[in-house]
């Protein structure tokens, strides 16, 4: 999954319980942090990225925020906070929203689901278009590129994936395309050596992407809770897995029926293996273990809107 953090059952339809008390351990930190800062702070991540960020993740925010203040020279949560809101400083935004997101991914996570993928593309009309909207440091979107290179066997296959994520750092590395070797070293042989350069010198133990699987992918930064996305359709897939989880219901469907006009007729949808799409809208049908497909009726919807 891309940027995002674990889920709670704290936040419901956007409110917020009542404040909890703080962590005897971050009671004698370097900075002040209260349970009114904490707070603020699952508030203010909630609002910008749909975050329902549990109480138990004081310590964890108390860590990764402890830099921002660092940076800043600021003394006290309650004076990042107050900068933040303030300022109206929006590359501290991005730094406040890369800070508190997780990036847990791999090559081939949840690997049922690429034959799927790739029968579905051989069956479709070129060229094909698939949406994966949280690439985190690339391997999904780079597995989604292997996977259609070796169903229509050339490096050049007829189709183009988008690659967003709410994480601009995680962006970066994903668009530079190079790796450790552990990173890569549950792959094949096979496909190390046709989709991998080997680095040297001062790369050594490193690898990188091939130019031409490089080409297949845009890499963007896009946040689902905005109101416009720069996602164009139609699309014949979606990658939105481990996602959902960490959003409340409502936001859920709101972005769920966000994706069906984006979508060609039965285009797929592949969700998280703890995700049930069929619990939030009835858009989608379940097709195989966490895969779903449009249904025709939600595509005629879609198409009207469009319209």
């Amino acid at each position: 999954m891309g940027g995002i953090l674990s889920a709670s059952s704290d936040l419901t339809d956007g409110r917020i319980k009542t404040p909890g008390t703080a962590s005897p351990a971050l009671l004698h930190k370097e900075f002040a942090f209260l349970p009114a800062d904490f707070e603020r702070i699952r508030q203010l991540i909630y609002q910008r990225a749909g975050i329902a960020l549990g109480q138990g993740k004081q310590e964890m925010v108390y860590s990764r925020l402890s830099r921002r203040l660092r940076a800043l020279g600021l003394g006290s949560f309650a004076a990042y906070l107050d900068h933040l809101q303030e300022q109206r400083d929006e590359a501290e935004w991005q730094l406040f929203t890369n800070a508190l997101t997780t990036n847990l991914t791999s090559f081939f996570r949840e690997e049922h689901h690429f034959p799927i993928l790739a029968a579905h593309a051989l069956a479709g009309n070129a060229p094909l278009k698939v949406w994966c909207n949280a690439s985190s440091t690339g391997e999904e979107p780079y597995s989604i590129a292997i996977t259609l290179c070796e169903a229509f066997d050339t490096l050049r296959p007829p189709v183009s994936i988008l690659a967003t994520d709410i994480d601009t750092r995680v962006l970066e590395e994903a668009s530079d395309g190079v790796y450790s070797m552990d990173r890569v070293s549950e792959l094949s042989q096979e496909r190390r050596k046709r989709f991998f350069l080997r680095g040297t010198g001062d790369q050594s133990g490193k690898v990188r992407i091939r130019p031409e699987l490089r080409a297949l992918i845009e890499f963007q930064p896009l946040n689902l809770l905005d109101s416009k996305w720069s996602v164009k359709g139609p699309l014949d897939a979606i990658f939105c897995r481990n996602v959902m989880i960490y959003f409340d219901k409502p936001t859920q469907k709101r972005i769920l029926e966000r994706f069906v006009p984006l979508m060609k007729p039965n285009a797929l949808l592949f969700s998280g293996h703890s995700e049930n799409v069929g619990f939030v809208t009835d858009s989608f049908k379940l097709q195989r273990k966490t895969v779903y497909q449009l249904q025709a009726d939600a595509s005629q919807r879609g198409r009207a809107l469009v319209c």
